[in-house]
């Protein structure tokens, strides 16, 4: 039997199915925008860690580090290129060991096991030549980087607090690799400060004043070198897990004009080796958790930097590399899209998957190339949601997850582009649409809720389910074609089923559905 043949066979017993339907109304507030994301709001990393790196009795970097991928790889220059662009962060949790070769650095070592140093590592080096590699592809496939800087160089371990590093930050071997690569014309959309410093820190930690004091000379560095607002990177942190208190400190301390991007992280699903995680990632209650996260993010973003909006600036979901037999399938959808959709929601600027490739949770295939589930997932949001947020409102089954956007201007007339994710094993949907507006008028205000709409165009759907409806699989189907590079590896074209406008939206059982709807009457994406 071909592979043709499998496919299909596999597509029909996926369809066969004893889920009940359910009718649902959701409302979509036209009329004003809840949030605005960057245009490049979907982004990945690229990590530093070596072959050795191991978690969980297994070892899934391989050769997809920093300092060890081969850049040459014709399906990772394809996958970045068709988000055009795709923004790239260049960091982790090596970062604050890297020393630049460049200026006044003579020895640039790899990284080498070493119980005693940070993570298990001695300190490494990126050569500029490698530096002049990363650029070449950035260049060639139109990449926005994001680069993590080393903030502990000058520091030195505290005598009394464990984990504490203290001292001041030691700026010369980052002006020095700044101007390298201002010579050689390389384009920096931004620099982050640091990786996991605020706080408790992972294994180190700086304390939120002196940081904060750290990052001002970052700022008057950035500024000297780059004269011209327009070309200026901006500059983020903390990049690390959000602590009220010391990112409230921080935050005073580093004063107005110079954060462009207060940078948090989310690992929500735990360690990579929950045997429950299975259900967590399909429970909505639980997927609700984190909600408070962002808020306080949020909260702290508008009380002191409302000119800089918040980030995650690294998210795999599952601590540690990932977890092996979720990360890589289709289920990572449910919490991968749904955290894209809370981040909006609670208006974050920008959104970084750990990792492009390189350990489990990796969006293409550490060895291959080849994309996994998510992958796909995350090329259809960049291309069709739109940077303004729209709220919406579900009562009727929290399985259904719902989020909607403005739709990517393509045409005369936007309208919004929504995203279902189906956590129900048993339940579908079908999914009508209602605009609600505000109005105020002489003080009084009048909530509007408009009849179910009724489009007049086709609208455009994307339905992606698992492959024989196995969720820990790694096939993905959209519109019931697997999705699979082709022998070149190109990546597939990924074109809409047009529905009826008249038709409810059929939402089947574990599926992920975007559309995009151009006649729905949105004032706020006029």
């Amino acid at each position: 039997m071909d592979l043709k043949c499998i496919f299909s066979l596999a597509i029909l017993v996926s369809q066969i199915s004893l889920s009940s339907t359910q009718n649902v109304n959701v409302v979509i507030q036209g009329a004003t925008s809840i949030g605005e994301t960057d245009d490049n709001f979907v982004c990945a990393t690229l990590d530093w860690w070596p072959t050795e790196k191991c978690n969980y009795n297994q070892c899934p970097w391989g050769k997809a580090g920093l300092l060890n991928l081969d850049l040459k790889k014709k399906g990772l220059i394809n996958a970045i290129k068709a988000f055009n662009p795709l923004r790239i962060k260049v960091g982790g949790s090596l970062q604050d060991q890297v020393v630049y070769g460049v200026g006044g650095v003579k020895n640039c070592p790899n990284f080498m096991k070493n119980e005693d140093s940070l993570f298990g590592f001695s300190q490494g080096c990126l050569p500029m030549e490698r530096w002049d590699e990363l650029n070449k592809i950035f260049n060639q496939t139109g990449v926005k980087v994001t680069f993590g800087l080393n903030a502990l160089l000058g520091r030195n371990r505290s005598q009394i607090e464990k984990g504490l590093w203290v001292g001041d930050w030691k700026s010369q071997n980052a002006r020095d690799f700044m101007k390298y690569t201002i010579s050689k014309g390389y384009k920096v959309d931004s620099y982050e400060f640091g990786n996991q410093l605020s706080g408790a820190g992972m294994s180190a930690s700086v304390e939120a004043e002196q940081y904060g004091k750290d990052i001002v000379v970052l700022k008057n560095l950035v500024k000297e070198l780059h004269p011209d607002p327009k070309t200026q990177p901006k500059v983020l942190g903390p990049s690390g897990y959000y602590d009220e208190k010391w990112f409230n400190s921080f935050l005073e301390v580093s004063g107005h004009d110079v954060v462009d991007g207060v940078t948090h992280h989310i690992y929500n699903l735990g360690p990579g080796d929950d045997p429950n995680m299975i259900t967590k990632i399909q429970d909505p209650s639980y997927l609700n958790q984190v909600a408070r996260t962002y808020k306080g993010v949020l909260n702290i973003v508008n009380k002191f930097k409302p000119q800089s909006g918040a980030w995650v600036s690294e998210s795999g979901g599952a601590l540690h590399g990932g977890a092996k037999d979720l990360s890589p399938t289709f289920a990572d959808g449910f919490w991968y899209l749904d955290q894209l959709g809370m981040a909006s929601t609670y208006n974050h600027k920008v959104f970084c998957r750990q990792t492009l490739i390189g350990g489990n949770y990796a969006l293409l295939n550490t060895t291959t190339s080849i994309p996994n589930p998510d992958y796909y997932g995350a090329l259809l949001w960049h291309r069709l949601m739109g940077s303004t947020v729209l709220a919406v409102t579900q009562e009727s089954n929290p399985n259904l997850r719902v989020y909607a956007h403005c739709a990517k201007k393509k045409v005369s007339q936007p309208g919004i582009s929504t995203i279902f994710i189906n956590l129900s094993k048993d339940s579908s949907f079908n999914v009508t649409l209602s605009n609600y507006e505000h109005q105020s008028r002489n003080s009084r205000s009048t909530d509007v809720a408009k009849p179910e709409f009724r489009g007049s165009k086709d609208r455009e759907e994307y339905h992606l389910a698992a492959l024989a409806g196995n969720i820990q699989g790694q096939i993905v189907l959209l519109n019931d074609v697997p999705m699979v590079p082709t022998e070149t590896f190109d990546i597939p074209t990924m074109e809409p089923k047009l529905v009826n406008a008249s038709m409810p939206i059929s939402i089947a059982a574990h599926s992920i559905v975007y559309v995009t709807i151009r006649d729905f009457q949105a004032p706020a994406c006029a």
